[in-house]
């Protein structure tokens, strides 16, 4: 499938987090034939323990906004869609993960991270009011499903299976990371041997946890020592046992983990690969399947995307290389199991 790619505007002043990953074969993006690259990010210059970002409530107050886009307003009032809330726009975002949505630490209850400043954007832009509800990820398909929420905006990747229940508007790529100790000898994880014989933190259910059950396999089926999986249910717990030396290495979104080595030092990236691997993938804003919002939502996004706000969100979280030239809807997933 071939993509119309859209200019993007130039980024002013990066704000890179994370380690220098070694790994050359990086993430996945949306234009043919760029799948096997992307720079790694590089460490900001912050003092050890010190986030490089506000997160205060002050960082929210700070969110970039645009007007109603006129075009998405039109399609969403010829969509027939009504928001579960009249006038505004319900999203489901996960509050677990810096820098992708996490709580403020002086109220801990606003919702801050690309996410929230994605999903906020597109209500501006359908004119409607951000109303975000902190929501486990593994609670949201049943939420969209039920009409509990008009839309998620919170880690999703676009899979075939999942296209069957929901519709989605890409607006990252999906890169994922190997984390390990700041001090570990592994300098390097790129393919299924490199993790032999060792305990990897994954998340059950994710995409990564897939290709980490299939390196796994691989390694058994070549005599030798397959490694061993260790699941955790957030990610405070995952980077304590990583700390702690109880498990070799995480395998997570790559934002977490760049993040997570910017801000403590305890750790580094020693590896990314895009998360659909060795096929690509994208996230994107999930809504139910045939409700008629998917389309407007893209038009927002491609609305940013022109005029440079969406450039701005991407650069206030030090995730430019995660980003997408051109929404689009409902495309190849990653394949079914």
């Amino acid at each position: 499938m071939t993509l119309t790619i859209r200019p993007r505007r130039a980024a002013a002043a990066l704000i890179l987090i994370g380690a220098v990953a070694s790994l050359a074969s990086c993430d996945a993006v949306v234009t043919d034939g760029d799948a096997a690259s992307a720079d790694a990010a590089k460490a900001p210059a912050a003092s050890e323990g010190e986030s490089p970002f506000d997160l205060t409530t002050a960082n929210a107050e700070n969110r970039p906004h645009i007007d109603p886009v006129p075009e998405a307003v039109a399609a969403l009032e010829a969509s027939g869609f009504e928001p579960i809330q009249d006038d505004k726009l319900t999203v489901a975002v996960s509050a677990g993960s810096t820098p992708l949505g996490f709580l403020a630490e002086d109220d801990n209850r606003t919702i801050l991270g690309i996410e929230p400043d994605i999903a906020s954007l597109v209500a501006d832009g359908l004119g409607l009011e951000f109303a975000p509800e902190n929501v486990a990820w593994a609670d949201w398909p049943l939420g969209v499903e039920s009409g509990k929420y008009d839309a998620v905006v919170s880690n999703v990747t676009v899979t075939e299976e999942r296209k069957d229940l929901f519709d989605f508007a890409t607006h990252r790529n999906d890169v994922i990371a190997f984390q390990v100790q700041a001090d570990s000898g592994i300098d390097s994880i790129s393919e299924a041997k490199d993790v032999s014989g060792l305990q990897v933190l994954v998340g059950s259910g994710t995409n990564q946890e897939k290709i980490l059950l299939d390196w796994f396999a691989e390694n058994e089926a070549n005599g030798i020592d397959p490694g061993e999986p260790v699941y955790y249910d957030d990610n405070a717990a995952a980077q304590l046992a990583l700390a702690s030396g109880r498990v070799d290495a995480i395998f997570g979104p790559n934002p977490t983990a760049a993040y997570a080595a910017a801000v403590s030092g305890e750790s580094k990236v020693v590896g990314t690969i895009n998360g659909g691997f060795p096929e690509t993938a994208q996230i994107g804003v999930t809504t139910a399947k045939g409700n008629g919002l998917i389309d407007p939502v893209a038009i927002v996004l491609n609305s940013i995307i022109d005029d440079g706000t969406y450039d701005e969100a991407l650069e206030r979280w030090g995730l430019e290389d995660e980003g997408v030239e051109e929404s689009l809807v409902n495309p190849p997933g990653l394949p079914r199991p």
